[in-house]
Parts: structure tokens; sequence; C-alpha cells
């Protein structure tokens, strides 16, 4: 869907200088360097630790951006006088308000998925698992941040029959604001772990605080034999907490059997539904993700047969690659992954 510049204006409620207010916007930008399309681009120039995109602006415009969200505090440079300019507080607020409006505009079922490990290969298992029987709309890579989710959101568009996207935080508060961005249905908590803790008082209140993303789902999906998870998690209509160790739980996983780069097991489900599934990968972790995408594809109601044959083909996912501007007109090619003992 395109929206006009006067349209963005009042979502947002910006101070503005639209000399063009009919001008199109069907793109969102945030880094200069991933400017394709300038004519229907609106860029944000945000204010982070690493730098400032107001620095930005003019280059930009030199290249054919014709709309921009500033600070209120910015003095746009000489030349600009055809740009349309919205003035806001905080061009992030200013963001995340648009992208929560834009995810109001489409009433499709989302599945939103928080965790220390594991959100983006649960993300892209559900698509693997998934896509032949719907349209869906995911998450780019690992975009799960403040400025990641709004900018995944404003893929939804009128196709669109699901959603499926991470939510990640670094410090209280964030959460609830990715929450009201992304009013999911569905919750999936992978683990909880201590990587990426630093902004936390404990490993308790980052739980308590990613488990803020599940408040109001229809249907929650965790690890039931995780007690710190199990003590975050409020109640829902649907509480899908898997064990292996509670045959009594709503899935009840057990007979785990490894070998030969593969991994057997059995599931019982709600009312004695059981199957036996294979996956292509013998570790824990992996065992691990694969339930959460277990959980979700019962929940929606996918048959035994369809389950079993496509979880036998899932594949590996790859996580960290970034491209990043490097000094003296340089691009680094950024791979790591985060391999703490957990």
């Amino acid at each position: 869907m395109d929206y006009s510049i006067s349209e963005i204006a009042k979502i947002i409620g910006a101070d503005s200088l639209l000399p063009a207010p009919d001008s199109k916007i069907s793109r969102l930008l945030t880094d200069s360097r991933s400017l394709t399309y300038p004519s229907d681009t609106l860029f944000f120039a945000l204010e982070t630790s690493s730098g400032d995109g107001h620095r930005y602006v003019k280059s930009l415009y030199d290249r054919g951006v014709r709309s921009f969200v500033v600070s209120g505090s910015f003095s746009c440079p000489d030349g600009l006088q055809d740009a349309n300019v919205l003035y806001v507080e905080s061009p992030l607020v200013a963001l995340q308000t648009l992208a929560a409006n834009h995810r109001r505009r489409y009433d499709v079922p989302l599945i939103a998925i928080t965790g220390s490990r594991g959100k983006t290969t649960v993300k892209e298992w559900l698509n693997q698992l998934l896509q032949a029987d719907i349209e869906i709309v995911r998450s780019p890579r690992s975009y799960n941040s403040q400025i990641g989710v709004p900018l995944s959101v404003w893929q939804l568009d009128e196709d669109t029959a699901l959603g499926i996207f991470e939510a990640g935080i670094s410090q209280p508060g964030e959460m609830a604001r990715l929450r009201e961005i992304l009013k999911p249905e569905i919750g999936v908590f992978t683990n909880i772990g201590p990587a990426h803790s630093a902004g936390f008082e404990s490993i308790e209140q980052k739980c308590q605080e990613k488990a803020l993303l599940l408040d109001g789902c229809r249907s929650i999906i965790y690890n039931a034999d995780d007690p710190l998870i199990s003590g975050c998690v409020k109640t829902a209509p649907e509480m899908i907490g898997w064990s292996r160790t509670n045959s009594e739980a709503p899935l009840y996983v057990c007979d785990v059997a490894r070998g030969n780069g593969r991994t057997e097991f059995r599931y019982i489900y709600i009312g004695g539904q059981s199957a036996v599934l294979e996956i292509p990968f013998e570790g824990e972790h992996e065992l691990e993700n694969a339930i959460h995408c277990l959980a979700v594809m019962l929940l929606l109601g996918i048959n035994q047969e369809t389950i079993r044959q496509r979880m036998a083909s899932l594949t590996l996912v790859g996580t960290r690659l970034e491209v990043i501007e490097g000094v003296n007109g340089c691009l680094l090619v950024h791979d790591n992954y985060t391999s703490d003992f957990n």
C-alpha cells in the first residue's frame, strides 16, 4: 500500500513542510547505503550510538530522495526547497508509530518469536514448513530490533495471509514497544540464557521483559521444562507448553534417538494425537527449534503426514552475515555467531 506523505505526517503527528503533499511513499529507509528507489522512499534520520542519520539528508537528496523524517532541532541545509520534511521529536518513535498504524490496517494472524537464541532459525524454518500453503511475510534476516521490527512490519500488504516476525531486546522497556507494533496472535518463547544480558539487572528480569511480547496472544508456545520461562509466561486461551519430561504436557516429546546426522523422536499432542518425526540434524538446539515449529504446525492444524515430510527436509539457516561500509571506500563482510558456552 502506498501512503501519501501528507497522510504519513498526520499519522506520526509531524510538523511538516510539504511542497509536494501528494507524493506517494512505499519504501522506508533508515540506512543510506540501502537506497534503491529514491522517488518513493521516506528516510528516517535516526540517531544511534554509532551515528546520526541527519548527516546523510543532503547526500540522499542529491541521489533523488525527496521525503525525510527529521528531529525538530535539525536545521535543513540549503537547496532542499522542494523536499518534504517532517519534523518530529523522535524519528525512531515516528517510525514505530507508522509501523503500528500499518499493522492495524491488515487483520492477518501474526506469529511473534522471542528468546535468547534460535529466533531466526525458528522463523526461517516456519517459512520453509508453511510457505507451500500460505502467503507469508517475515522478518528479513535478523531484523528484530527497535528499528528492524517496524521495517519488517512495513512489508505487510493485501496479499499477506500470515506474518512471522522476530522480537529482540537489549534493555527494559523495549519489548512493550515491539508488542504494540506487532500485536501477535501466536507467541513463541524459544529459550532464555545469559547472552546479550548487559542491559538487565538479572536473567529473571530479562525473561520477564521478553515475556511481555506474549501478553494478549491467543496462543503461547514455550518450553515448559524451563522453570524460569514457565514462571514468566502469563496464561492465554491456548497454552502449548511442550515437555520432554512430563507426559501430561499439551505436547510431549519422547523416545529421542540420534545418529548419522539425524534425530528421530515421537510426539504426543493434545487428545492423544501421536506420530514419529525425523529431522536432518543431531544437535540439541536444532531439536528444540524443531519442537517449537512442530507446536506451531499442530496449532495451525497441519496434518501429520505433511508435518513428517516437511520436517525431514529442513535445511540449515545462515543468520549472521552483514556487509558493512568500511573506511577508504572498502566493504567489510562480517560473518560471526554468538558462540558462548551455553
